[in-house]
């Protein structure tokens, strides 16, 4: 029989919610799908939800929450704090999640429990490793596009024995045999890559039916946040999980879908209704963030997208200023427009903090930078994880990973000869050698090192490692701070990094951050350990780093921008090519209507502010080429919008893709002719249906760049080119 629940009326937890929220949070049993729009209280309902399902029905270490960043499980597991509930919930991230499962049941498919978790970069090393050892070259085959081939694999549940079965040409065979070789290398050191913990959780549920039903009663509630950036892996643990109770709310915004790139299936979300035909649907669609002009611009662009529930973005709050839509001569020009209005809304007693600049790839921050540092405005520039990617904190976790994993070779070989002690490579190599020859991983043939003829040369060098590992092997898994420090003053890396001078020693403040990172990790979790604390920073995302509580304008990519508000919103690079990018542009209408949501997400960042910028010329690798503004700011209503086209101060203009500058006319001046407009879809005699996508002036002549549907871009001289415009398609 269920213990007494804590006592916390419901009508408490109902209170001050729309008729919406109420419905959802007050919803028991059953699925439950909440289409949650931006900016509608998604976060209050999931967390007043799961605190009155642990005040009536459940306990809490019933419920399980899920959701997508450690900051986003951070902020819920405080909220439901705050209610009085949930000291024993699952609040966490999908891949915390299966971090913690595989740590008590992973063995099931081969994972020990003392498996180390490889990051990103050392995901690639391994790869590197792996195209060497199937003697291929990484020039031909990086291993950037490899690792990208074998998650997209990872995320389709595939093997690599399935992979090499459906390889369909010479390519994916190749990365077929990459990925032979880089599981068998993991499996080797006990490492999980990111697209493991899933794949491996998912076939422990679907191939153990005993441990499958073990979870799924034991978590009789789940609520997923974020539903439509689930991939297929993350979708089968969720289904499988939710199998014995089928007590599911799944919450999310189809049109705030923008993962596809890393395996985000739309179709998870939009599909919720037939995979559980009894689904109870709420629909949150009042916003408390953006002003009414905002919502409206914002729902006007997104409504073009078909993959699509409907919704209607709507708000109380004021009608608020128009949105702006600048037109730049050129990217500087843009930069500094922006700049300037940033400068004038501080004049007027604004916040840097209320500021973000919006872009949709990082090479567009450039310009904005230089004209911020020119005004003297603190900016940051938001670039993912950092911290726990830097050198010396690379190195300080080796030693702790080593640790907690002899097998982890990758750990081990960058411990070993950090700081220096003169080990090189053929030491290194007759190491990998004794430990495959013996039958044991790196570690206990370094223990062994002396024992060995090969290695007798070397063992002086190797041995004080050998013993400084046994030694913190035999320290308590906890309190995590005290290994960390014994791995800095006993290593010799605190030593090596005080030799870079006192003042302004960053690795070294950064080394003693760590420990204070250890320190707060002990004193939030009684029972943790070492090992679980390296799964935890392992998990670290780009948006968790993101710190937005200092007086600094924001730069950051629109990627990045989910979760997050700001008062004052500037998006540049609204052209076709950037925003939509060029792939899309080239691509089918999913790749298109994914730029779209993009574009949405961006929007709906803005509180009270929100302006959108494109420039007629932008300077892309070395050449200075035409624009054509993104199609989205066609979709904008011109109700809402305020439009506003000035030219710099007089200068020449750039004339071309030459990179040369001359008087011409401007992008009006095209556009108004009579006969061809940007845009426009027209046909030719032999490269059948295309678009323009410039009208360019050399000297007297006009020329005019089409991309053609089936031969790409093509340019001709106007009075020459054979083209009719094809007046009935868009």
């Amino acid at each position: 029989m269920m213990s007494a629940m804590p006592s916390l009326p419901t009508v408490r937890l109902a209170e001050g919610l729309t008729e919406a929220q109420r419905e959802a949070v007050l919803h028991t049993d059953g699925p439950l799908l909440v289409l949650a729009g931006p900016g509608s209280g998604k976060t209050r309902v999931i967390t007043h939800r799961a605190a009155r399902l642990a005040a009536t029905v459940a306990r809490p270490e019933e419920i399980l929450a899920i959701t997508f960043t450690n900051k986003a499980a951070g902020e819920m597991r405080a909220r439901i704090a705050a209610l009085g509930i949930g000291a024993r919930m699952w609040v966490c991230t999908f891949h915390s999640l299966c971090a913690r499962l595989l740590r008590t049941f992973g063995e099931a498919v081969g994972v020990r429990p003392t498996f180390s978790i490889f990051d990103e970069a050392d995901a690639k090393s391994l790869i590197r490793e792996a195209i060497a050892a199937c003697r291929l070259s990484a020039d031909n085959w990086t291993p950037a596009g490899v690792r990208a081939a074998i998650s997209d694999a990872k995320n389709r549940m595939l093997s690599p024995t399935e992979y090499a079965a459906q390889a369909a040409d010479f390519t994916e065979k190749t990365v077929a045999r990459i990925y032979q070789e880089y599981q068998r290398l993991l499996v080797e050191q006990n490492g999980c890559d990111f697209d493991d913990l899933l794949m491996h959780v998912a076939r422990l549920l679907g191939e153990h039916a005993d441990i499958r039903e073990e979870l799924s009663d034991r978590f009789r509630y789940l609520l997923i946040d974020e539903y439509q950036d689930t991939n297929h892996a993350q979708y089968l643990i969720a289904t499988r999980l939710a199998q014995a109770h089928r007590n599911i709310c799944a919450t999310g915004d189809p049109d705030q879908s923008i993962y596809a790139w890393r395996g985000a299936d739309i179709q998870n979300i939009l599909d919720f209704e037939a995979d559980y035909p009894d689904a109870r649907v709420v629909r949150l669609e009042e916003n408390f963030r953006s002003t009414q002009a905002i919502c409206s611009a914002a729902g006007a662009v997104i409504a073009h997208n078909r993959q699509r529930r409907h919704k209607d973005l709507w708000t109380r709050n004021p009608p608020g200023d128009p949105v702006q839509v600048w037109a730049c001569d050129d990217q500087t020009h843009e930069a500094r427009r922006v700049a300037e209005d940033i400068r004038r809304y501080l004049e007027e007693g604004g916040q840097a903090g209320d500021v973000v600049v919006f872009y949709r790839i990082n090479a567009l921050s450039r310009a904005v930078e230089d004209e911020l540092r020119r005004l003297k405005i603190p900016y940051q520039v938001a670039r993912g994880v950092e911290f726990y990617g830097r050198k010396e904190i690379k190195d300080v976790l080796a030693y702790l990973r080593a640790v907690v994993n002899p097998a982890d070779e990758t750990a081990l070989v960058r411990a070993v000869n950090t700081p220096p002690r003169g080990i090189g490579k053929v030491t290194i190599e007759r190491l990998r050698t004794s430990a495959r020859a013996q039958g044991v991983d790196l570690g206990a043939a370094l223990a062994r090192a002396g024992e060995t003829a090969e290695l007798k040369s070397a063992a002086k060098k190797l041995r004080p490692v050998a013993e400084l590992l046994e030694e913190l092997r035999r320290m308590p898994p906890r309190p995590v701070r005290a290994i960390v420090e014994a791995v800095l003053s006993r290593s010799g890396l605190e030593a090596a990094l005080r030799q870079e001078g006192e003042i302004d020693n960053e690795p070294l403040a950064n080394v003693y951050e760590l420990v204070n990172a250890a320190r707060q990790y002990d004193e939030e979790h009684a029972n943790g350990s070492l090992g679980e604390w390296l799964h935890q920073i392992s998990l670290v995302s780009d948006v968790d780093s993101v710190e937005l509580s200092g007086g600094f304008v924001t730069l950051m990519t629109l990627h990045a921008a989910k979760g997050l508000e700001f008062p004052v919103v500037y998006m540049i690079g609204l052209e076709d090519g950037l925003l939509p990018h060029r792939r899309a542009v080239l691509g089918d209408d999913g790749d298109l209507e994914e730029e779209r949501r993009l574009c949405f997400v961006g929007m709906t960042r803005a509180q009270k502010r929100l302006t959108l910028t494109h420039a007629r010329y932008r300077m892309v690798r070395g050449l200075t080429e035409r624009t054509v503004a993104s199609r989205f700011l066609r979709e904008l209503p011109a109700d809402e919008v305020r439009t506003v086209s000035r030219s710099a101060s007089p200068r020449l203009r750039p004339a071309s893709h030459f990179g040369q500058y001359q008087a011409e006319e401007t992008a009006e001046d095209f556009e108004d002719d009579p006969e061809f407009r940007i845009g426009q879809r027209v046909c030719h005699p032999e490269y059948g249906k295309g678009r323009v996508m410039a009208l360019d002036r050399r000297g007297r002549q006009i020329y005019v760049r089409v991309y053609f549907d089936d031969h790409g871009l093509r340019a001709f001289a106007l009075e020459h080119a054979e083209l009719s415009l094809l007046e009935y398609e868009d």
